[in-house]
């Protein structure tokens, strides 16, 4: 039985996995939709994605760390794919409805191509660790792209939230005063990535460009690159990695 979490569901996962993370002394912040949501976009998360920083640990010892924790409600299950070999992870928000439950992916630095991020560039609301705004941003516009390419269709589908959510996020960056050029810590692979990024999606919305400048990432008029579908193989690239975190 499908199950979608409410917001305050989603917060509280939140909260739990960070809670036993940083009792254990690791670093972490929040990203994605959940990350979107607290720099005030309106759009209700489906999950959780949680970077954590400081640890040699890999992602499924993390994930045991948080179900082996006293009183944790997080459990995993093996993935539906064939031949993987990782869990996926939830966090049961009723004591006595099992399907009731959200989903916590846990991410580190390199995987998805999220930049290792200072602990004091971590901005914290409500009291939550989140990335700052900036690499957000970046991120969402590479799920547009990765989305934009999948041959799966429950992923190809998810372009479209994506572009309304960067529609929603730039005038709050924008109001922000968030800007490229105030976050030098990025790697610059990473924000020049962005930018071969910007001039496929300004293809599709260029009347986004100016508001795209104000936060420092520019592409020249009349060189918005026109759409080029690549088709990805079922079973190759970043459409294994979304399988994972179906983000």
């Amino acid at each position: 039985m499908h199950y979608s979490p409410t917001r305050e569901e989603v917060f509280e996962a939140a909260r739990a996995a960070i809670s036993i993370f940083t009792s254990h002394g690791f670093s972490c912040c929040i990203v994605g939709g959940l990350g979107c949501t607290l720099f005030g976009n309106g759009r209700t998360p489906n999950d959780v994605d949680l970077v954590v920083l400081n640890t040699i640990c890999d992602q499924e010892s993390l994930k045991y760390i948080l179900t082996d924790h006293p009183g944790s409600r997080f459990y995993s299950v093996p993935a539906k794919t064939i031949g993987a070999t990782y869990r996926v992870l939830w966090y049961r928000v009723s004591e006595y409805y099992r399907y009731r439950s959200c989903k916590v992916d846990i991410l580190q630095p390199g995987i998805m191509n999220i930049p290792s991020i200072p602990s004091e560039h971590i901005i914290s609301i409500d009291g939550l660790p989140v990335m700052p705004l900036i690499p957000l941003i970046i991120l969402k516009l590479q799920a547009w792209e990765d989305h934009r390419d999948a041959t799966k269709s429950y992923l190809n589908s998810k372009q479209h939230t994506d572009a309304a959510d960067l529609a929603r996020l730039l005038p709050i960056a924008i109001r922000r005063g968030d800007n490229v050029r105030r976050e030098s810590w990025l790697p610059q692979t990473f924000v020049e990535a962005a930018r071969r990024r910007l001039k496929r999606y300004l293809g599709h919305f260029p009347a986004q460009a100016q508001e795209w400048k104000q936060i420092g990432l520019t592409v020249e008029a009349g060189h918005f690159a026109p759409e080029q579908r690549t088709r990805r193989g079922p079973e190759t690239g970043l459409e294994i990695a979304f399988d994972k975190l179906r983000l």
